[in-house]
């Protein structure tokens, strides 16, 4: 498979999503219904069913050192961008900074990976540090703004991993892969269709998001906002991780692997979580479609220099 033939079924899944909007295919509420069966149904079951298939050994700690350390710089930058730079919400800012340093490693990351890396290992261990650290602060802080008085409750945050799909299958998928239990034949079977639509849905719903009958101010703000958020999740992130690996003093392989990872582009969850909570759909779906259509130039440029 080439670099660019991993990125052709997600614009094609986005135009799909965007005509259907547009000729008035999935009705007025089509995109929120399906971010919410997304959110709700299809991507707890797909990060389940990953997570219980991964093994929960073997972690190079030096490279996934240099890739949190990018990843924690952006996204710490972002969200104190998003408020001083651009005047967001408290409740706007998390889903700003996941735009802008929450990588798209599953769907988009294991082909560039298999077809750059040779292999997914590396890969594996930045799923595992997105979904079970990043994506449960980005939604400890929605689920914080969702409160009437925007107060951090102890009871609440205690419920969380009840009450949010998303934390709920992952710890799930974990202690599945600690405890090496493996689920019956149907029930696998009934998750696997299950997991299945994630991706396709969430990028049809991307899709349809980006038909907008009349402008918010969410896409008013979008387009400076864009080029800041597509700088700091295509340059300065994989620049982050860079720096840091050679300072770490990794050798070549590790430190390719490394800068791919953090080159990848924003994830589609991100605009899935926006959309959930009614927060800066609007910016986070072009930053998916932007990121992605761009990072295909800076990932081949990477990988080049890199070799």
């Amino acid at each position: 498979m080439s670099l660019l033939s991993a990125f052709v079924p997600i614009w094609i899944l986005t135009v799909v999503g965007y005509a259907a909007c547009r000729w008035g295919l999935l009705g007025e509420a089509g995109a929120a219904v399906l971010g919410r069966f997304v959110f709700q149904l299809a991507m707890p079951a797909a990060l389940f069913l990953a997570l219980s298939r991964m093994p929960l050994s073997g972690f190079a700690a030096r490279p996934l050192l240099a890739f949190a350390a990018s990843t924690a710089a952006v996204v710490g930058f972002g969200w104190f961008g998003a408020s001083r730079l651009f005047g967001r919400a408290p409740g706007e800012r998390p889903i700003w900074a996941m735009a802008a340093g929450y990588v798209n490693s599953a769907n988009l990351g294991i082909p560039i990976a298999t077809q750059v890396l040779g292999d997914v290992a590396f890969l594996a261990q930045v799923v595992l540090l997105q979904v079970l650290v990043v994506a449960p602060v980005i939604l400890l802080a929605l689920d914080r703004q969702s409160d009437p008085v925007g107060r951090v409750r102890a009871r609440r945050i205690a419920s969380l991993p009840v009450r949010n799909p998303v934390i709920l299958a992952s710890l799930l998928g974990v202690a599945c892969s600690a405890a090496g239990l493996r689920l019956p034949s149907a029930a696998d079977a009934t998750l696997t269709l299950l997991s299945g639509a994630a991706v396709p849905a969430a990028l049809v719903a991307l899709g349809a998001s980006l038909h907008r009958t009349s402008p918010s101010r969410d896409d008013r703000a979008a387009p400076v906002e864009l080029v800041v958020i597509t700088a700091l999740k295509l340059v300065v992130q994989p620049g982050v991780a860079y720096a840091v690996g050679l300072a770490l003093q990794l050798p070549a392989p590790q430190l390719l692997a490394v800068v791919v990872c953090a080159g990848l582009p924003t994830a589609q969850n991100t605009f899935i979580f926006g959309q959930e909570y009614g927060v800066g759909e609007a910016v986070t779906s072009r930053a998916v479609v932007l990121t992605t259509t761009l990072s295909l130039a800076t990932l081949a440029a990477a990988a080049a220099l890199l070799r």
